[in-house]
């Protein structure tokens, strides 16, 4: 372990609380192992409604979360001044207790930089952590630009040109933030989100999910209009209806589109065939996952999603499930042979792609082991945990 007894670090997330946020946690609690000091600051919910914990020797601050926006300007204006609020807020007190050295700040939003400006003056570097590009972001929730959109640009460059240094998710964020950030290089590191392989093991899983099921079909993840929720129903409806396929499909998560596809599953008679379990975690997560068949990442291909990793692949594969998801940029890059590609935004080829994998038990079991062995080798938490140690090993030595 590295001994940084003399360093405090901040971490700032806005859109989960912590420890539920499991990226933000991989890396709070890595650094805190490498000697680190570290608090976070982050949002209440999903039980998790302390306003002071210590666990596993990170300090985390919590604050009352508001309703998600949905939609227009001022919905995004009442959410962020209310974290912005707290942010400051709390940053007091948490420097009160012990001056911090360096801020992490979370995206989305693009905000957390008004924070590291205020206290750049007392000598507080700043650390951009690129969750989502939140430009893109915005226009595939709403399907348009607009003001809103040209407002998030110019507080991704204001982001990019405060951070001394910044962590990239993938590398084509990394590109993004020397090209349109305008970062140096040097100053940009991949740190790739990927679950730990001694947690996320295989295993028989809960079969009662399965419901009488031959082939039970799950998805992890945000319900939200972005992540394709009505074309996975509509590949559903085409399996069960068309080709009488004996499927069942698991669904974990939360998010603002949760209603609509209850709505969308009902309206097409397919309650038979969804399970809906709501958010899951630790061995409840596990238990589930580990007895699907097949995971699905139903993102449609746009500006955001064709360049973003996305967690639940990574899940999937480290549980040795074979992966259906439309062909995306970083969507190849995580899972090569892991997974099947479906053209782009078609509901009735990923429908295609799943009745293959239904079709071949060989292929299922080939293409699991071979997402596990790819995350072993190079993309599991034990990979990228050095990447974020170099980039704070890279903070600390450029003048403050």
């Amino acid at each position: 372990m590295t001994d940084h007894p003399d360093r405090h670090i901040l971490i700032v997330v806005e859109n989960l609380p912590v420890p539920l946020d499991r990226r933000v946690w991989l890396e709070a609690t890595t650094l805190q192992q490498a000697g680190y000091e570290v608090s976070v600051i982050c949002p209440m919910g999903r039980g998790w409604d302390q306003e002071y914990q210590q666990i596993d020797g990170v300090h985390i601050y919590r604050y009352p979360q508001p309703a998600e926006a949905h939609s227009g300007t001022l919905a995004y204006a009442r959410e962020y001044g209310h974290a912005l609020r707290h942010w400051f807020r709390l940053a007091k007190t948490i420097w009160k207790r012990r001056p911090f050295d360096a801020i992490q700040g979370c995206n989305p939003p693009d905000l957390v930089f008004l924070l590291a400006r205020w206290y750049r003056r007392r000598g507080v570097r700043y650390v951009f952590d690129h969750h989502d590009v939140s430009p893109e972001l915005f226009e595939a929730k709403f399907a348009k630009r607009g003001p809103v959109y040209h407002l998030m640009r110019l507080l991704e460059r204001m982001t990019f040109k405060t951070a001394d240094i910044s962590i990239a998710t993938n590398d084509s964020f990394r590109t993004i933030a020397i090209t349109r950030g305008g970062m140096h290089a040097d100053d940009v590191f991949t740190v790739r989100s990927a679950p730990k392989t001694d947690e996320f093991l295989p295993a028989a899983g809960d079969q009662t999910y399965r419901k009488g099921a031959a082939i039970l079909i799950g998805y992890v993840g945000v319900i939200g209009q972005q992540e394709g929720m009505d074309l996975l129903v509509r590949a559903a409806d085409h399996l069960v209806n068309k080709t009488d396929a004996n499927v069942h499909f698991l669904i974990i998560g939360f998010g603002p589109a949760h209603h609509d596809m209850i709505q969308d599953v009902a309206q097409r008679r397919l309650q038979d065939h969804f399970t809906f379990a709501g958010p899951l975690y630790d061995h409840a997560l596990l238990d589930a996952l580990n007895a699907i068949d097949i995971g699905v990442a139903p993102d449609p291909k746009n500006t955001m999603n064709d360049i973003s990793t996305m967690n639940k692949v990574m899940e999937y594969m480290t549980l040795e499930k074979p992966v259906v998801q439309f062909d995306l940029t970083e969507g190849r890059v995580s899972a090569g042979p892991a997974a099947l590609y479906a053209q782009p935004n078609d509901p009735i080829d990923f429908a295609h792609k799943i009745e293959t994998l239904i079709d071949d038990t060989s292929l299922r079991w080939d293409m699991g082991w071979a997402g596990r062995k790819r995350v072993l080798d190079q993309l599991s938490w034990a990979h990228s945990a050095p990447h974020l140690l170099a980039a704070y090993a890279r903070l600390f030595e450029k003048s403050p």
